[in-house]
């Protein structure tokens, strides 16, 4: 399978010059160069395979001869080895828990499948491979799990100082080895900017081999579409068909990856994205007019992105047509305190602790129901554990949260940081004197 870049459809590559170099020098985003279609005895029989077995089907669909089936096979096998059950409230709403990782994120799934395939192609090169990634919280803990101790590999993450929670911030800078963390005087739109900066100097490139981990690369995306499919056939084992698809969305790599997965062919009657007040893509839903603005703080931080860069993937796919977009995708926005009631409502009338991202999304799920009845399962998206937001959950709500192992192991030990102010000349230096 070949890529082209969103900028420019006549720049092709493989998907390993994709996935190493991720960001084209035209600075628009890889895709398939075709939509592969899944075999309709596959989808109408999915509820017969294994998590495992359908990420194959779907990750060889894509990738085609890059990889050999052996390997790919592998490849999966170590990177998902853990679930995202389906979970249902009540009959016809249900939530997907995509945050049994071991950052306790759903971007465990992109990280994880992404580190391995570039460990696999870093076998035929001996230079070190420096991953970048800026996060607004939880892509830093998933990269850092991901690549930590990977050979041939150094990642450093750009996180904005004080903007990130606790567990989170501790997933960040307490890795040490090849994980390195860099507190940003910023946004998360600062960080990635600084990032997509790198990628862009030549200069730099001619000095590291550079490659990004965030949503922009096509290996986080496409293992995103796994979960979708998962879904679908944990519905069809219990009888049910037609499903909306509700999706916290910050940088829209999420809604992006089950959109996608749309497009191959799985059976989806829409996709709502739930926003907090970072509303630029609801906005151009509603005006047709793309206006970024700057990133607000709220308490769902993973998903404060004023410039959402998946947006451009989602707008490819549907050819930049916006009544087809308008079509397929709905958006609600909520502010804190209605994330908060939320949080509180998802756990009076549920006994479900979700985190704020998750409250959205529920909200979103709601509201959409709401304004379109009839039969079909509403299925919204937990995309993180409750406990990496203590800060923002109920203190009476938050005791009934149980701390991961993992997140136990954290506590107490050093911070491994270094601040540094929006400045690309001082990024700059600093990965060339710590090269």
């Amino acid at each position: 399978m070949q890529f082209y870049s969103t900028n420019n459809k006549n720049l092709r590559v493989s998907f390993q010059e994709a996935v190493f170099n991720s960001l084209p020098q035209d600075k628009g985003l890889y895709m398939p160069e075709n939509i592969p279609t899944l075999d309709p005895y596959f989808i109408k029989n999915i509820q017969q395979y294994s998590f495992q077995e359908i990420a194959f089907q779907i990750a060889n669909a894509i990738i085609g001869d890059d990889i050999p089936e052996k390997d790919l096979k592998a490849i999966i096998e170590d990177a998902i080895n853990f679930d995202a059950p389906l979970r249902f409230l009540s009959p016809e709403t249900a939530v997907l828990e995509l945050f049994h990782g071991p950052s306790y994120a759903f971007k465990d799934f992109g990280a994880r499948f992404m580190s391995r395939v570039m460990g696999y192609f870093s076998k035929q090169g001996d230079q070190l491979l420096d991953v970048l990634v800026a996060t607004s919280g939880d892509t830093g803990g998933a990269v850092a799990l991901g690549f930590l101790g990977v050979e041939g590999t150094r990642v450093t993450i750009l996180y904005p100082k004080g903007k990130v929670s606790k567990v989170q911030e501790e997933q960040l800078t307490t890795n040490g080895q090849n994980i390195r963390a860099l507190e940003v005087e910023g946004t998360f739109d600062d960080c990635q900017a600084l990032v997509k900066q790198a990628f862009n100097d030549p200069e730099l490139n001619q000095k590291l081999r550079l490659t990004s981990a965030n949503s922009i690369n096509i290996a986080r995306l496409i293992p995103q579409t796994f979960y979708y499919f998962w879904a679908y056939a944990q519905l069809k084992s219990q009888g049910m068909g037609e499903v909306v698809f509700t999706v916290p969305s910050g940088n829209f790599g999420n809604i992006g990856a089950g959109l996608l997965a749309f497009k191959m062919g799985l059976p989806v009657s829409h996709f709502v994205a739930g926003t907090n007040v970072n509303d630029t893509v609801p906005r151009f839903l509603n005006s047709g007019l793309y206006e970024p603005k700057a990133s607000v703080q709220t308490l769902a931080n993973a998903m404060d992105v004023g410039n959402p860069s998946n947006w451009v993937r989602i707008q490819d796919l549907f050819h930049n047509n916006l009544s087809e977009l308008q079509g397929m995708i709905s958006s609600y926005t909520y502010n804190d305190e209605e994330t908060k009631k939320g949080m509180d409502e998802l756990y009076e009338q549920f006994k479900y602790v979700a985190c704020p991202h998750t409250a959205i999304a529920y909200l979103a799920s709601k509201a959409y129901r709401k304004d379109h009845p009839g039969e079909y399962a509403s299925v919204f998206l937990s995309t993180a554990h409750p406990c990496k937001f203590p800060e923002a959950i109920s203190e009476e709500v938050y005791k009934e949260v149980k701390l991961p192992a993992g997140a136990e192991k954290l506590q107490g030990l050093p911070k491994l940081a270094e601040e540094l102010k929006v400045d690309y000349v001082a990024f700059k230096a600093y990965l060339i004197e710590n090269n």
